[in-house]
């Protein structure tokens, strides 16, 4: 039996299945691991973010890669002739390589950027920035998700999106932070030093440092996106985008808002909003949810019984049985005793088993040689140790909405590992007043969801049909929930006539 009490333990765990995919085994004892610190109050993973003054490191950073005649021979050398295996007729540009964040100790961050087939010039820059914490942008984003191709299962040839983010904007893959992908460090210590603050930081330095090398997006305008513990990510490479624009007094990075989908805000109103879905999703019965309820208490801002032997003992009573915890309602993938995999189920456009071609064809020589990666082993997380992270991220996009940054936030209502009623949660927490009530907004002719919007343009949508990962669940609608956000609107109501 699989306990609620561990599955808790879960942030943003791979598709279940009745064997654990190979590649994702380390990411399930490290998302445990790290969950279990929260739970058990271990004061070193807690406290709040704030954004921290790396002048010296940042001055550093940018005189290692001052010259602007060797950013435009980098850039050069980054522009990608082409994958293997891409189709024919790709009409964009793509670029891959490494951005230095810390030149005495080696360290630099591997990236991916896909330009608009259209109107490159004139669209707005996506960062994108997968969660774990210490999971591939390029892996999952790009390759899965939202990015132009998805690849086939052949391993070798890729398949174009048409749902793809770069027809709206220019995106950025982040492999983020050093030991994620083919990001790395040649001080193999600062692996150790893996936390929020870090990623944040040497985030901050990238986009500097890229930005020199790109210096056509210098004043461009700015969004950043991400998933999962990406809630964390995106919030704090923001604040300190905003902490060195008003140090500096100058904008460094024209900044202009988020986009987070389904994202780990807070450790005890997940669990709340966890036992919520699974209950009110028929998964819970109502003797289990009376049981938990009675012996556990989510407080928002660190209060909780969680790691109380009776709020331990209710929670072990239930078991989901064997489904996807991104999306409950979603086929499994069945890793077979003979060594194949294949797909119990069938759902549109979503390949439960993508984790392995994907990752087969990332380690394939002539793509890293393609992508201008160093040789390695690329796995889809780090085995990372994390050495800090907020409880809460209530404080966090406070500061933002004050700072008047749009900060919008979205969930695909499927999804039980960072689930809807989690982060409505961590919204009531907020206390912002509605401006704008709870509406439907259209895709394609038929509801893609709801949205509702706050005071200081505070946005939440739900994506319906969606699990975890929106843009691979539901791309039309992802794509129809960007441009809005990229417009600066709210997606429209188009009422039946």
């Amino acid at each position: 039996m699989k306990s609620l009490y561990s599955q808790l333990l879960l942030i943003c765990v791979a598709a279940a299945a009745l064997h654990l995919h190979a590649a994702n085994a380390s990411q399930e004892a490290r998302l445990k691991a790290f969950i279990s610190s929260r739970i058990t109050g271990d004061s070193s993973s807690g406290g709040t973010f704030k954004a921290r003054d790396i002048t010296d490191r940042f001055a550093a950073s940018l005189s290692a890669e001052s010259s602007v005649s060797d950013q435009s021979s980098m850039k050069a050398a980054d522009k990608i002739t082409a994958l293997p295996g891409q189709p024919k007729g790709v009409d964009f540009d793509q670029y891959s390589g490494y951005v230095t964040v810390d030149e005495e100790n080696g360290r630099a961050l591997f990236y991916y950027l896909v330009e608009s087939p259209s109107g490159a010039s004139e669209k707005p820059l996506v960062l994108w920035l997968n969660g774990g914490p210490g999971c591939s942008s390029l892996g999952y984003g790009a390759m899965q998700e939202l990015g132009p191709f998805r690849v086939s299962q052949d391993n070798k040839t890729l398949i174009r999106n048409m749902n793809a983010w770069n027809n709206v904007a220019n995106v950025i893959f982040l492999e983020s932070p050093a030991g994620v992908g083919f990001s790395y460090s040649n001080t193999p210590s600062d692996y150790d030093l893996s936390g929020d603050e870090i990623t944040a930081d040497d985030g901050f330095v990238f986009l500097v440092n890229w930005l020199k090398r790109f210096p056509e997006y210098q004043y461009r305008a700015f969004y950043i996106s991400g998933e999962s513990y990406a809630g964390h990510y995106v919030p704090e490479l923001a604040a300190t985008i905003l902490f060195h624009n008003t140090y500096h007094n100058r904008t460094i990075v024209n900044l202009r808002g988020i986009l987070v989908g389904n994202p780990y805000l807070d450790a005890n109103r997940n669990v709340m909003g966890k036992v919520d879905f699974f209950w009110t999703h028929g998964v819970m019965s109502d003797e289990i949810y009376a049981n938990v309820t009675k012996n556990c208490e989510f407080d928002g801002l660190g209060g909780s019984t969680l790691a109380e032997p009776a709020c331990i003992g209710a929670l072990d009573l239930f078991d989901a049985g064997q489904i996807d915890g991104y999306n409950i309602y979603a086929p499994v993938c069945i890793d077979a005793p003979n060594g194949t995999y294949y797909p119990i189920g069938y759902l549109p456009g979503y390949d439960p088993c993508s984790d392995y071609p994907t990752h087969a064809y990332l380690n394939d020589p002539a793509v890293q040689y393609a992508l201008h990666a160093r040789t390695t082993k690329w796995e889809g997380c780090g085995n990372l140790p994390w050495k800090d992270g907020p409880m809460s991220m209530l404080p966090t996009l406070k500061f933002l909405i004050e700072s008047q940054l749009p900060v919008w936030i979205f969930s695909g209502d499927f999804d039980s590992v960072c689930p809807l009623p989690a982060t409505r949660f961590t919204i009531q927490d907020l206390g912002l007043p509605v401006t704008t009530p709870w509406r439907p907004w259209t895709s394609k002719e038929e509801v893609g969801g709801y949205v509702q919007q706050y005071a200081g343009g505070f946005t939440f949508l739900s994506v319906r049909g969606a699990g975890h990962l929106v843009p691979s669940f539901q791309p039309e609608r992802a794509l129809v929930m960007l441009s809005a956000f990229l417009k600066g609107m709210l997606p429209p109501y188009i009422q039946e006539q």
